[in-house]
């Protein structure tokens, strides 16, 4: 397991002086990337290398949000790894141990000179452990969207949205998602938070979001030109947090 300690700053909380949704998403994306720091596998080796991990899909759950000021801790570890993907706990706990937030997430490994899926690298399980696993469901393949989509417009994507990858960032995604939510619906509380990403979106490329009212919650779904998914972000209210879905 690996593990790093931080505190809430005001630059990470929405009005409720709370952790932000996107926030919270860079502390998980953060302490995965320092964890391959940490073990020489970081961005330059992967660089030199010529592949890439990707995360493919998310499923959190929103126990508590960190406050304003709270000390967290952020941890993660490797729970599985099969030839083609791999899988990722994560978890962020308060300065008494208590549990906030507990996510599971599925990667793959792209080879950056073809833009292609392969198979997991020689070396790359130094990653597993024996931690102990989380209480969640599995990873699902597919979100399936229901209801009537209500189109929200479109953008020209930027490069204060790229990562060093050159596509759009993991929290990008999210943070656009929540705005379109809140501006449907501001009082809002997300309990749990499932995504998946279809393909990357890069510089120039024009995205259109669709929304989607559900039972239990929301979901984005952010198409290109031809109606291709990007991403879908699925957030389900407060009290639905953990429950299946479909």
């Amino acid at each position: 397991m690996y593990s790093f300690s931080s505190k809430v700053r005001y630059s990470e909380c929405d009005e409720r002086s709370q952790l932000s949704i996107p926030a919270l998403i860079n502390y998980l994306q953060d302490c995965s990337t320092f964890h391959t720091e940490s073990l020489g596998h970081g961005v330059a080796f992967l660089a030199e290398h010529h592949f890439a991990w990707f995360i493919t899909a998310w499923h959190i759950e929103i126990l508590r949000m960190p406050r304003y000021t709270e000390d967290i801790t952020v941890s993660t570890w490797c729970h599985t790894l099969k030839a083609t993907h791999a899988g990722r706990f994560f978890t962020i706990t308060s300065s008494e141990g208590n549990l906030l937030v507990q996510a599971n997430s599925q990667w793959v490994v792209v080879d950056t000179t073809t833009g292609k899926p392969i198979r997991v690298p020689e070396g790359e399980d130094i990653y597993l452990t024996d931690d102990e696993p989380l209480d969640m469901p599995p990873i699902r393949r597919k979100l399936k969207l229901s209801g009537t989509p209500v189109p929200k417009g479109a953008f020209e994507v930027t490069e204060q949205q790229l990562d060093t990858n050159h596509h759009v960032n993991n929290a990008q995604y999210v943070l656009m998602a929540d705005n379109i939510i809140r501006e449907h619906d501001a009082d809002f509380v997300a309990g749990s938070i499932l995504m998946q990403y279809k393909q990357p979106a890069m510089l120039g490329d024009l995205m259109r979001y669709s929304l989607y009212v559900e039972e239990t919650g929301y979901a984005v779904d952010m198409t290109n030109e031809d109606g291709g998914s990007y991403c879908i972000v699925r957030m389900l209210a407060t009290s639905d947090a953990g429950v299946s879905v479909p």
